[in-house]
């Protein structure tokens, strides 16, 4: 009985080419209107400059101003404000920053695995094309045995 090999829709796809990359963060966002599109971009803007060190430091300075009001008499206090004000302000932009680096990570780390499932591909392949050598030389030497 021979063998006939049936390959994955997969692996036509993406000897074909037409096979998608890895799913990225940026494929995620909604472009099917130009209001989805515009909020879209207007999101990703604000949480790359919130999102960023520099606001941070800058919140920081924002909550340091506000300092000398929480410590006058009447005022929130030092605990409530380290709470309140400078955690909140300052943790926020650290946070999405961690969130984007971690983010990023994530994008290369599909990259290569996408990379690699391809390279394992083109081994399989190369594997497959070895046997069917091999099986075209077995049955040669077959025949030529049992004439």
């Amino acid at each position: 009985m021979e063998f006939v090999h049936k390959p994955h829709a997969r692996t036509t796809a993406i000897l074909a080419g037409t096979a998608p990359g890895p799913v990225q963060v940026r494929d995620q966002l909604d472009r099917s209107n130009p209001i989805n599109r515009f909020n879209a971009w207007l999101a990703v803007k604000i949480t790359a400059g919130v999102g960023s060190m520099w606001c941070a430091y800058l919140f920081a300075v924002v909550a340091l101003i506000g300092l000398p009001a929480a410590l006058k008499p009447g005022g929130e206090g030092l605990i409530a404000w380290i709470a309140q004000t400078f955690l909140q302000l300052v943790l926020l932009s650290i946070i999405i920053v961690g969130t984007n680096v971690q983010s990023a990570a994530a994008d290369k780390r599909a990259q290569d695995t996408y990379a690699d499932a391809e390279a394992v591909l083109h081994e399989a392949l190369q594997i497959q094309a070895h046997l069917a050598a091999q099986d075209e030389a077995l049955s040669t030497l077959m025949a030529a045995r049992h004439p």
